[in-house]
Order: C-alpha cells, then sequence, then structure tokens
C-alpha cells in the first residue's frame, strides 16, 4: 500500500490534486460523496465556469481577499497560464472576456469537467463514486477513511479537497471542517463571501428586478468604508445583488456583532456634486411646469422613481418650478449618497464561496501538507482563504490542489 493517496473530494481541487499525485506515479482513488465529480463547476459561472482569470500573476493576490500571502508559493508554483496551457493540452478551449475573466469557448461547464475526467482517466485515478466519508482516523502511519455505507478505505497519504458550506446540495456541506477538528485543527468560523445583502427596511424590494450598470457602490460596517467601487448592481426581493455587491460583502467583518452594514448608491459616478446640481437647475428650467416624478425619468430609470423620492422625501408631484433650492440640493445629494441600511447577508448556503475554514497558521503554504499531521494535506476551499469574483477563487482551488498533489511524499 505505499505511496497510495485517497483524495476526498471531486471538485476543482480535488480533481487537480488527485490528478497531480497521479501523474508522479502514486496510487490516487478520489472518492466523491456525489454520483458525479464537478458538481460545483458544473454551476460555476451562470453555467459557464469562469475557469481563472488572465491578469499578470503579481496583480492576482490585489483580489484576494484573505491570507494572500499564504497563496504566493501555490499561485506562483501553478499560476492561470499554466492551468490554461494544461486544459488545452487536453482539448479545452478557451477564451478571455471583460475583466480578465477566462471561459471555455463553448461557454459549457461540462466542457471543463470533461476535460478534467479526461486528465484523470489518462492519468490512471481510480474514482469512487457515492463515497460519503463518515469518520477518518489515523492510529499510526495509515489512514482509515469509514464510509457511511460501511465502506473503509486505506492510504498513506490523505488529501482533504472537500469544499466550505456554500451550495450544499452539490455536496459542500462542511464535513472536510469536521475531519480536520479531529485531527486537532482549528477551523476559524465558516460565513458567507461573495454573498447578496439584505434590505433592513424595505425599498429594494419595490425596485424589484431593476439592474444598474456603472453606478458607485460604498459599504461601511461600523461608521467606516470598507469597500468602494464602480460596478453592477441588481434590486432584488430581499435587498441588492450584483458584481459590485458580492465584491463588497468579502470584506464584511462577521466578527462584528450585531453588523452594523451601510450600502451607498452613487448613481451619477461621472458627475460632481457641483456639476450635478447645475444639471438639476437645467432640467428644472427646460421642464418648469411638469411635475418632479416626470423631470425624474431623464435622471433615474422610471421603477426606481416612486420609491428614491418617497425615501427622500419629495413630492413627487409638485412642479419642478416650485421645488426649493434645499430640495434640488437634498435631491442631489441623494442620486450621490443614496443609502441602504443592511440587515445582514443572504445564508452561507446562497454564498458563491465560503470564508473561513482550516487555519493557515497551521498548513505548510510551500507544500498544502498539515503541520500537525504528517501526510495529510489541504487544497481548495476547506482552506481559510477568498478572493473576489472574476475566477480567482477558482484558480486557487486549483492551485492548491496542484501543489498539494505535487508534494505527496515529496
Amino acid at each position: 500500500m505505499e505511496n497510495n493517496v485517497i483524495v476526498i473530494g471531486g471538485g476543482a481541487a480535488g480533481m487537480m490534486a488527485a490528478y497531480a499525485a497521479a501523474r508522479r506515479g502514486l496510487q490516487v482513488t478520489l472518492a466523491e460523496k456525489n454520483e458525479k465529480v464537478g458538481k460545483k463547476l458544473f454551476i460555476t459561472g451562470k453555467g459557464r465556469c469562469n475557469i481563472t482569470n488572465d491578469c499578470d500573476t503579481s496583480d492576482f493576490f490585489m483580489n484576494v481577499s484573505r491570507n494572500s500571502k499564504f497563496l504566493m508559493s501555490a499561485v506562483y508554483a501553478f499560476p492561470n497560464t499554466a492551468l490554461i496551457d494544461l486544459l488545452e493540452e487536453n482539448g479545452l478551449r478557451t477564451k478571455v472576456e471583460r475583466g480578465g475573466r477566462v471561459f471555455p469557448t463553448s461557454d459549457r461547464a461540462n466542457d471543463v469537467i470533461r476535460t478534467l475526467e479526461k486528465m484523470l482517466r489518462d492519468a490512471g485515478v481510480k474514482r469512487a463514486l457515492h463515497a460519503d466519508v463518515e469518520k477518518i482516523s489515523k492510529p499510526e502511519d495509515v489512514f482509515y477513511v469509514y464510509l457511511k455505507n460501511g465502506d473503509m478505505m486505506q492510504a498513506n497519504a490523505l488529501i482533504l479537497a472537500t469544499g466550505g458550506k456554500s451550495y450544499p446540495l452539490t455536496g459542500s456541506t462542511g464535513d472536510g471542517y469536521r475531519f480536520a477538528q479531529a485531527f486537532g485543527h482549528n477551523v476559524v468560523k465558516p460565513v458567507p463571501a461573495l454573498v447578496p445583502l439584505e434590505d433592513a427596511h424595505g425599498i429594494c424590494p419595490k425596485m424589484q428586478g431593476l439592474a444598474l450598470k456603472n453606478i458607485g457602490f460604498t459599504l461601511f460596517q461600523n461608521g467606516k468604508q470598507v469597500y468602494g467601487e464602480q460596478g453592477e448592481l441588481l434590486f432584488t426581493h430581499f435587498g441588492i445583488s450584483g458584481p459590485v455587491v458580492l465584491s463588497a460583502s468579502n470584506y464584511i467583518d462577521h466578527k462584528k456583532q450585531p453588523l452594523d452594514i451601510r450600502a451607498e448608491i452613487d448613481f451619477k459616478p461621472a458627475l460632481s456634486a457641483e456639476k450635478l446640481d447645475a444639471r438639476l437647475v437645467r432640467e428644472f428650467e427646460a421642464n418648469q411646469n411638469k411635475q418632479l416624478k416626470n423631470v425624474m425619468a431623464n435622471l433615474l430609470p422610471q421603477k426606481m422613481i416612486y420609491p428614491f423620492l418617497r425615501e427622500g422625501k419629495l413630492d413627487e408631484n409638485k412642479a419642478t418650478n416650485s421645488i426649493t433650492k434645499e430640495e434640488r440640493i437634498r435631491l442631489g445629494r441623494s442620486l450621490k449618497h443614496f443609502s441602504i441600511r443592511i440587515a445582514d447577508t443572504r445564508p452561507i448556503e446562497e454564498a458563491i464561496v465560503t470564508a473561513g475554514g482550516v487555519d493557515t497558521k497551521e498548513i505548510n503554504p510551500s507544500t498544502m501538507e498539515s503541520k500537525i499531521v504528517h501526510n495529510l494535506y489541504f487544497a481548495g476551499e476547506i482552506i481559510d482563504v477568498h478572493a473576489l469574483t472574476g475566477g480567482f477563487n477558482l484558480q486557487i482551488a486549483f492551485s492548491t490542489g496542484f501543489l498539494a498533489g505535487s508534494s505527496v511524499f515529496d
């Protein structure tokens, strides 16, 4: 049984770890609780699979929200260029879209999974499907992996790539945290990251379905700005979502309870307060006898005019020629600083990724091996690392998986 490796978890990190270990001639078994591998990959990028990001490796770490230094060895050992080359060598064609996002040319996540499966077959990886792990023990130098169906597997080395707690229907139910803790590891409390935000006072549902582009978005926690960027936003039945909101959620400190969070939207980020006021003056002068709600159609989408004016305590039916200077200034301020009190994030089950996980202080960043248990390795979302949207989290999974698989018994 020498040089026998078990990888638990058939996602991006697990498949890459299994491939990297098997290509070195090791006997590798990939254990996946589902009926097939890559189940979470299938839904990434809205079914298109945003494989990685085409940015320079040195810029990659600017998009990592937590423990970026820990990832340096893994990302430099297996950067985005190496991943793309490997996938293309195995038949997958890729393309680069806005923001450096890399997708399969076919726009089908299934093609990425098929390519990874081919790599596993060619490398000689044995797959064990429906292998739902109950517990793991290591009385001496051998890992004993006990399955819920009563079976047991043995290996000299173990790679945990079980994911986090987001999207539990894909198999990410937090099992890996329990296994890690049983081996003495500290697990930083898992919390949602890249997740929509819930409105505390009910204004967002009135604008449900409205998508805005190129707005300024700022997030405050306990009165301090934690995020600010321009991007796309979507109003929903519970609050706000969209790329800029998901990115902002990465910077929420969940240890500060109760959460004191406020979002601020700038509907006219290209205009200074002075230039916006000048535009309002022109709009009002050109439409002196029109009601405010009709003039606002030149400034905002129709669906949000009534809730916007009501929030600013402005009479929608008032004629523009009777709008006072104070009201006009208040209107301009609302257009630049529209405030939404946030009650909470959506549940972790709805998050794109999980923040928290196995403490990086207890993992060797050069190998992904546990500093506590010899021949135990970690890869992917189970580790306390996460990044912004745009393919960075999948690259983390592939990079840590590749490094773990390349380091076993080394």
